[in-house]
């Protein structure tokens, strides 16, 4: 039999267990980055502002296909059976929430490569004629325009909530069994991805308009960290074990600093200030929310490691 080290909340870890890497929180973040990206780019696009070439949604369709293939390869590295990694492409099972995920991965490309044809840039218009043929088409037919915005953003928001259930249906983490990780993952995933688009955004009103959006993402998240807290302490005596890794335990530095303090407080300060014009909108807020949001994923995803249910009374 083998055997435990008892963590200092009285959980434990058994050694033998496969333990998760940076692979997975990276996916995960990514995942939660691009779903956010792509509810943008699906809200400019239903708004007609694929119109404009300053439109910063005619580059984020190429931007998050890159990023999620990123994703996927991280995602990849992390699998055991690499050589068999096609088999899950190839059968569906409704209650496996990695079967609905990486059948959500294969529609979402579609869906962004759409996106990008509505209005492709100068560049690749100039380079591939062929893709400015399918635009001009794709334009004269406005509601097949606004479905692709609305595919976009529904799909983006399922691709966000995928990387909060994947974990949460995980029941042997005391810590991930929540039903508010999806909405924390999917609010943080619109947070990062308003931070990101803020920054590579031409258009003044852009930046002004997924700022603020960013502001009121970062209000969110702090409601839905509370509630995940609550739910947790006013249950069993395992999840307040659990709780207590992130907030006493060995993650709790990571956790009030990184997460909270340095990656949705601070940030969401600044911004408030630049949105009301009081100060200069600079890259460091939306660089301190991106990489809060990436710290939140390796910090729940490692401190979940660490809570087990072991000798738990119902």
């Amino acid at each position: 039999m083998n055997e435990y080290t008892t963590t200092r909340h009285n959980e434990l870890v058994d050694p033998s267990l496969h333990i998760w890497g940076w692979e997975i929180p990276v996916y995960l973040f990514i995942g939660g980055l691009v779903a956010g990206m792509m509810i943008v780019t699906g809200y400019f696009i239903f708004k007609g502002k694929y119109k404009d070439k300053a439109c910063v949604c005619r580059v984020l369709p190429l931007l998050g296909m890159i990023i999620l293939s990123a994703g996927m390869f991280a995602l990849f590295l992390d699998l055991e059976h690499k050589l068999y990694t096609w088999r899950l492409y190839l059968t569906f099972k409704v209650a496996s929430p990695m079967s609905w995920g990486a059948w959500i991965l294969i529609v979402v490309y579609p869906a962004m490569i759409a996106s990008f044809l509505v209005n492709v840039p100068e560049y690749f218009s100039n380079k591939f004629p062929w893709m400015d043929k399918i635009s001009e088409k794709l334009q004269q037919h406005k509601y097949a325009v606004k479905n692709i915005g609305v595919v976009n953003m529904l799909l983006g928001g399922l691709l966000g909530i995928y990387t909060g259930v994947l974990l949460s249906a995980l029941g042997a983490r005391p810590l991930w069994n929540s039903p508010m990780l999806w909405l924390l993952f999917l609010v943080s995933g619109l947070s990062a991805a308003s931070a990101f688009v803020h920054m590579v955004a031409k258009r003044v009103d852009e930046r002004e308009l997924l700022a603020k959006a960013d502001n009121g993402f970062l209000i969110l998240e702090l409601f839905v960290i509370a509630l995940f807290f609550i739910g947790m302490v006013t249950s069993t005596k395992v999840h307040i074990d659990s709780a207590l890794v992130l907030l006493s335990g060995i993650y709790a530095p990571a956790f009030w600093v990184f997460v909270l303090a340095l990656g949705i407080v601070i940030p969401l300060i600044i911004q408030l200030l630049a949105v009301d014009h009081k100060i200069k909108h600079t890259p460091v807020a939306p660089i301190m929310v991106i990489v809060g949001g990436l710290v939140l994923r390796f910090v729940i995803v490692y401190a979940g490691q660490y809570t087990r249910w072991v000798d738990a009374a119902f």
